[in-house]
């Protein structure tokens, strides 16, 4: 059982990956942040490190994917490779950050890798408005994040709820997360583990 949780920069992606793994007694697998050599180069000068900071992002998820699936363990993802690609890389070309020359360099990889690995039997979409992620990322307190700009954050919602509008790779849980607060908030955090039951309850049996 593979679940990935997909969404915005800030949409509290990783506190959730915890704690249904930590609920479930599965694994958790985190995306490359704290040892991730380029995000800092990024923030910083996002035309010249769009390309290298990308690549390194798809090849650290696609070998993660492969463990994943040659592990047979049941694994919480901290976002998915598909988002890579349709969301991050998407955006920052079409935002002319990122060269069309590199673009197609990195489409080129990421439709090579495509072939070899599983999509998640649970996608699960955390949607965030930009008040939301502009909130959680100030509070998180990642200093190269003030770098960040709201149109950058609205440009990946739009790619977004366009790439989920059009999902069909497996079964899509979309959870509106503006109002939840399933740090502080126990019974926010039930609302969510009783939409993910029901969503794995037609696969497997949960406790």
């Amino acid at each position: 059982m593979h679940i990935a949780i997909a969404g915005n920069i800030g949409c509290g992606k990783t506190t959730l990956t915890t704690k249904l793994a930590e609920h479930f007694g599965w694994e958790a697998a985190y995306e490359s942040v704290d040892d991730n050599p380029y995000l800092k180069d990024f923030y910083g000068d996002m035309e010249r490190w769009a390309f290298h900071l990308q690549v390194f992002f798809l090849n650290n998820r696609f070998n993660q994917i492969t463990e994943i699936r040659k592990s047979g363990i049941k694994v919480v993802q901290d976002r998915s490779i598909y988002e890579d690609a349709y969301i991050f890389a998407t955006n920052l070309h079409q935002s002319s950050k990122m060269s069309s020359r590199d673009f197609e360099n990195y489409m080129t990889l990421f439709k090579a890798m495509i072939p070899h690995i599983q999509a998640p039997d649970l996608l699960i979409y955390l949607r965030a408005d930009l008040p939301k992620l502009l909130e959680q990322i100030k509070k998180r307190g990642r200093g190269y994040e003030n770098a960040i700009q709201p149109d950058y954050l609205e440009g990946l919602n739009r790619h977004y709820e366009d790439w989920v509008a059009n999902y069909e790779l497996g079964n899509l849980l979309v959870i509106d997360v503006n109002d939840l607060d399933y740090t502080k908030r126990p019974e926010d955090f039930q609302f969510i583990l009783n939409q993910v039951k029901t969503e794995l309850n037609q696969k497997i049996k949960v406790v």
